[in-house]
């Protein structure tokens, strides 16, 4: 069976995985996943994958582009730029970013994952009345345990902006209008360190 990802058509296993005859991997078998493991890790890490993951989705142009927001934290460590287009409206989309967080919206990513690592993320399939006011001033909790993101610009349909408590962090959503569609780009600003530089 075949499902239709983004990059085009890719098989994915269906069904339980059933063991070779024999039933028990060799020490060899275990020794060879182990060190594709350990590639594949030293793989993601490298400076083409890592610039990929940082930039995943966004033009040149978009990577570049100077937001609403970025003077929140002009220095930072990180710089992460990723762009999807969404075939709606802002007015359609808008709604979802308000109501983002934990104990809201969720963050509509991968919920299992971000379960795994302790977030206890669930994410709204529909828009949510009761986090639909969102304005400058107002706390987010991103994940349990996480410092409140505070509210910094929040232009209805154009620019959501968060800023963490502690300061080492930007979040930025932007919507620009491409063709019909919405441009979303999303962008990180981090430094590493837990005082704000000045």
């Amino acid at each position: 069976m075949t499902r239709q990802g983004d990059s085009g058509r890719m098989p994915l296993p269906v069904g339980p995985r059933r063991a070779k005859p024999g039933g028990m991997r060799t020490a060899g078998w275990t020794g060879i996943g182990g060190a594709a493991l350990l590639a594949a890790t030293a793989a993601a890490y490298s400076p083409p994958a890592r610039r990929w993951y940082l930039t995943y989705g966004a033009s040149g142009e978009e990577v570049g582009q100077v937001l609403p927001g970025d003077e929140l934290l002009p220095d930072p460590d990180l710089l992460s730029t990723r762009a999807v287009t969404i075939e709606a409206a802002p007015a359609t989309v808008w709604p979802w970013l308000v109501q983002m967080g934990s104990g809201r919206g969720g963050a509509y990513a991968f919920d299992w994952l971000e379960n795994l690592l302790g977030l206890d993320m669930h994410s709204a399939d529909e828009i949510l009345p009761e986090f639909q006011c969102l304005a400058v001033g107002d706390l987010v909790s991103l994940a349990p345990e996480m410092s409140e993101m505070r509210v910094e610009i929040c232009e209805p349909e154009r620019t959501l902006a968060f800023r963490s408590t502690d300061g080492t962090w930007v979040r930025i959503f932007h919507l620009t209008i491409r063709w019909l569609n919405t441009r979303l780009i999303s962008r990180n600003r981090m430094i590493s360190g837990r005082e704000e530089r000045s």
